[in-house]
This record gives C-alpha cells, structure tokens and sequence, in this order.
C-alpha cells in the first residue's frame, strides 16, 4: 500500500487532478461564502445545513463559523459514507468534502464579503435571487470542473447515495428529498419568503446536480460484433478484468453468422477498448450507450492500470 501511495505521489497524472480539484472547490466555496453566507439563503445542501446551525447558535449566543460546521458535517459525513456504502467514493471526495469548510476561510482571508456588500444591503447582490442565481450558476462551474476528472463534491451527494442505496430512490430524488428536509429547517433563522426562495433553490441545484451526478456514474453498455470477436473478448476478460456477453446472430444483409459481444464498462474502460481496436487495426461494428445505475457483481472487477494498456 506504502508503495502504491508513493507512485501515485509521484505521477503527473496525481499532482493534476489535485490541482483542478483544488480550483473547482475553490469556486463552490467562493459560491457559498459571498451568495449563501452573507443573505443567510439557506440551499437544501451541507452549506445550507452549516448556515442554519450557524444562525442558532449566534441566536443563543455562541459564535461559531460556517466553514466550521461545514468542515464538521461532511467529516461526518464521509465516516457514514465509509460504513453505510463502503469505499466507493474513495480519496477524491474525502479531499473535495474537508476542503470546502476551510477554503471558505481562505476566501474570507482574501476579501471578506463585508467588503463586497455594498451601503445598506444586506448581500452581495442585494436581492436573495440574484444571490441564487449566482449561487447556482457557480456551483455548476465547480461541479463542471469536478466532473471532467470523475469527482465530486461530496457533501449532500454522500446523504443522496445513502438514500438511493438502502431506498432505492433515484439520485436526483435523494438529492431532492434531502435538500428539501434540509431547507425547511431554515424557518429556525428565516422567514417564510426565505425559505420558499430556499426551496426554489434546492429544486434548481438538484437538477444540475442531478445531471452531474448521472454523468459521473455513467457506464457504457458496448454492443461489438466482428470477425476477430475472441480477441475483443480476451481483451475485456483478461486486460480489462470484466465480463462480457456472447450471442451468435446472422447479419441481415451479408447473411454470415456472427458473435455478438456485450459488456458494461467505465468510461475509461470504453476509451482503453476503442483505442485497443484501432492500435490493432481490428474491423468490427460497435454501438455504445449510456447506463446511469449498474448493480450486481459488476464493480467487483479486479484492479487495472488503464495506463499500461496499448
């Protein structure tokens, strides 16, 4: 294991991802600090959670941060995640989920928002829906930069798959479900205005949540069918550790019997199998679509370098 840390420590490939996981958080924590904090807009998201138990406190007379209570949610958060789900999210959203709370600080150490708010009012924008919007538009900047190199932001994502494992409910529905539970606890420290436009929110962001999220979880249901289909399938079985599917059909047109091969894989896995095709020159006819949930066996794979595959 010692090893294995040290060799990823030591590629490019580490160092880059760790960047633009850094810069995409950069962005979701600079959404919540200048449009959530300072309106005290309560989004159905850890963030929004954060700011509710912020404002109760400073109610009682306790002054505690956001960032925070942010930082100790999701630390929370990701020990359920490991217990309840296993080790499926792995090392990029344990860093996405602790990063958030204290990135907060570093933007507040950059420019406070008291110094973006202009004279008499009372948020950045000085309207609680233009501080949605902003909010919003943001936070699918981030999670855009999060999903190009298979990440997340954690936080409500890891009280979602919760949900979507042992309820089976969709992911966008989960991420619904909870941020609306989340946001109606905002009638602790908000009026009813603010947390209609809370709800409002939460609905917006669980849509683009939503779609990030299915896409990071997207497969490929690849359907081959060629002359040189053994070597396509011991390629996938040997090198690529997955299982795959033979059928024997007859080409409408040409009338020669053929095997047709179906397999489930990654995107990367995919793009190894189409790069392995054309290396090798092999004449086939694929069709691939999208398979946002695979259950069962299939992620009891072996473990693989894709980069050492041809």
């Amino acid at each position: 294991m010692f090893k294995t840390i040290l060799k990823a420590l030591g590629s490019w490939k580490f160092w880059k991802e760790l960047i633009i996981m850094t810069v995409g958080m950069m962005v979701g924590a600079a959404a919540v600090y200048y449009f959530l904090v300072p309106s005290k807009l309560v989004i159905g998201s850890i963030s929004g959670l954060s700011i509710v138990i912020a404002g109760i406190c400073e109610n009682l007379g306790i002054a505690i941060k956001v960032s925070w209570v942010v930082l100790a949610i999701n630390a929370v958060l990701l020990v359920l995640a490991y217990f309840l789900i296993g080790k499926e999210f792995g090392i990029k959203t344990v860093y996405t989920a602790l990063i958030l709370g204290p990135l907060m600080d570093v933007w507040e150490a950059i420019l406070p928002y008291e110094k973006v708010i202009a004279e008499g009012a009372t948020s950045v924008m000085g309207d609680p829906w233009f501080d949605l919007l902003c909010f919003v538009l943001m936070l699918s900047i981030c999670q855009a930069i999060l999903f190009n190199i298979n990440a997340s932001t954690g936080g409500l994502d890891i009280l979602a798959k919760i949900l979507n494992k042992y309820l089976h409910f969709d992911i966008g529905a989960s991420v619904s479900i909870a941020g609306a539970v989340i946001c109606c606890t905002a009638f602790a420290i908000n009026p009813f205005q603010m947390v209609v436009i809370g709800l409002i929110g939460t609905w917006i962001n669980g849509l683009a949540v939503d779609y990030f999220t299915a896409s990071l979880n997207r497969k490929k249901r690849v359907c081959v069918v060629s002359d040189d289909s053994e070597e396509i399938r011991r390629f996938i079985v040997e090198d690529l550790k997955r299982g795959c599917s033979l059928y024997p059909m007859k080409g409408g047109f040409s009338g020669k019997e053929h095997i047709e091969l179906q397999a489930i894989l990654s995107q990367d896995e995919f793009a190894a199998l189409m790069n392995h095709i054309r290396v090798h020159n092999i004449k086939c006819f694929i069709t691939a679509g999208n398979v946002s949930e695979v259950y069962g066996m299939w992620n009891t794979a072996k473990k693989k370098n894709l980069n050492k595959l041809d």
